[in-house]
């Protein structure tokens, strides 16, 4: 079955093999939440150096590197089924474009599939209104702020690509990017 993809398509095919690539894997440890902000930081902190001599480039770039990397990589490990998880990620053109793989199963495939689905429907702010909303009256209904933050508050452009491997998982390509100051070490 061919793969399917939400979003800006010509995310999906840009290539990174010149950035920089990071597999998280199961371990004695598991992986958890902890895994996901210390690679988000180091991410960061690496991407973010072009910009070191403007402090205020520097924050501002470090601060969305590191926020677009954690909520990706977060819900890598929330969602994930057993395996590891690709990240892959680098400058291009001016933007900050991160890729995150890995194994989700059927049924959270057609939730995040039906979540997309509205964004095609509804602008990002006005759903992320709504989900704020939908929180304070229900906590257990499910967050999604960190996807719709994303494209609402840092106008992030994001593909997802759903396709179908042989242990009926589903391997889930979440592609990102968010624009970055001018610098004149790039």
């Amino acid at each position: 079955m061919a793969p399917r993809i939400y979003g800006i398509e010509s995310l999906a095919d840009i290539s990174l093999d010149s950035g920089a690539r990071l597999k998280l894997s199961d371990g004695p440890l598991q992986l958890g939440w902890k895994h996901s902000g210390m690679t988000s930081d180091f991410i960061a902190e690496i991407m973010a150096l072009p910009y070191a001599r403007s402090r205020k480039d520097y924050l501002q770039a470090h601060h969305d590197i590191g926020y677009l990397s954690n909520e990706l990589i977060e819900n890598a490990v929330k969602f994930r089924q057993p395996g590891e998880i690709l990240i892959e990620a680098g400058m291009v053109e001016g933007s900050f474009l991160i890729r995150v793989k890995n194994a989700i199963d059927s049924e959270t495939s057609s939730r995040f599939q039906q979540l997309l689905h509205r964004l095609q429907l509804k602008d990002p702010g006005v759903l992320l209104l709504e989900q704020i909303e939908t929180n304070a009256i229900s906590p257990e209904s499910g967050s999604g702020l960190g996807l719709l933050t994303l494209l609402s508050d840092y106008d992030a452009r994001m593909a997802w690509t759903f396709e179908e491997n042989k242990n009926e998982l589903i391997i889930l390509t979440t592609t990102a990017a968010v624009a970055m100051p001018p610098s004149s070490n790039l």
